[in-house]
């Protein structure tokens, strides 16, 4: 029995939750996967994980167990970092969650060109703009545009973006420019969901900050595809800067409520505070500080 192997998989099975999720990320039978399980436990002479037909929750020993098992993973992880790096060659796959406008738009052109430079770092980018746990091991980096970080993470700001309110000219011809944030319930709006801030459009008063619900006519999880609607006069947007730039330069879309807009959100390069950081890590996330910053003033 490969005990190491049986101990990464008990440690992917806490993490994703289903035999079904790591066997698909191990390219792997589920049955192989309750086969590796079932040795381990069998060694052990306890039972780790709790099985029912709907969930798979730890046991007490099975909660002490994975915390020292996580331990141990990580360890074997950065000695072959470490000895890796020795021979100066950086190498390895590099995990990544990004939002989706900014990562669709903006972070292939950014990876193109450090791979340029570290050509054996492979790089994998999952887009979603859901919240990401870093301790769960899904990703070693994440994108993030927010003001409000997690605790235990380290952060490094590679850019911003403001939040502000579109609309087309055709559609404040015929239906009005609102001018106050009241006079938007009156307006058909386009949400953008599965956001830090959920339901609600941002907006600041002075000091104040506005928290509004709209009455939404269409919702999607893309800003690019909100800006489109919009462009075609469906509505009202509100949608980061740098989603709705290629439409305000080509005519498309107005900014309104200006006076209205929130300040700026970092965009941050996240990751889990560590003892060892490996290099393909720090090096990607060094160039994206230095790309990002040549990017604004170039």
């Amino acid at each position: 029995m490969d005990k190491l192997n049986n101990i990464q998989v008990f440690c992917r099975i806490v993490e994703l939750g289903t035999f079904a999720a790591v066997a698909r990320e191990m390219h792997l039978s589920a049955m192989m996967i309750s086969k590796y399980m079932a040795q381990l436990e069998e060694a052990l002479g306890v039972t780790l994980l709790n099985r029912t037909t709907r969930q798979i929750s730890l046991t007490e020993a099975g909660e002490i167990y994975y915390y020292r098992s996580k331990q141990l993973m990580d360890d074997f992880s950065e000695l072959d970092e470490t000895t890796s790096q020795l021979g100066r060659h950086i190498k390895g796959k590099l995990k990544i969650s990004a939002p989706i406008d900014f990562g669709g738009l903006y972070m292939v052109p950014a990876i193109e060109a450090y791979q340029c430079q570290y050509p054996d770092v492979k790089i994998l980018m999952t887009l979603h703009n859901s919240h990401i746990d870093l301790s769960k091991g899904s990703f070693d980096l994440s994108i993030l545009v927010t003001n409000s970080l997690d605790l235990g993470i380290v952060a490094r700001k590679i850019s911003k973006t403001r939040l502000c309110t579109y609309a087309s000219p055709a559609y404040l011809a015929e239906y009005g420019e609102p001018e106050h944030l009241d006079q938007l319930s009156s307006h058909r709006c386009l949400h953008y969901i599965d956001t830090p801030h959920q339901d609600y459009w941002l907006f600041n008063a002075g000091s104040e900050e506005i928290k509004i619900k709209p009455d939404w006519h269409f919702a999607s999880n893309n800003g690019r595809a909100l800006c489109e609607a919009a462009a075609l006069g469906m509505g009202i947007a509100q949608a980061p800067e740098i989603s709705a730039a290629n439409f305000v330069a080509q005519g498309k879309l107005t900014e309104i409520l200006q006076d209205f807009c929130i300040p700026s959100l970092p965009i941050y390069a996240t990751y889990l505070q560590r003892r060892f950081l490996p290099a393909k890590l720090t090096t990607f996330v060094d160039f994206m500080v230095k790309y990002f910053a040549e990017l604004k003033h170039g």
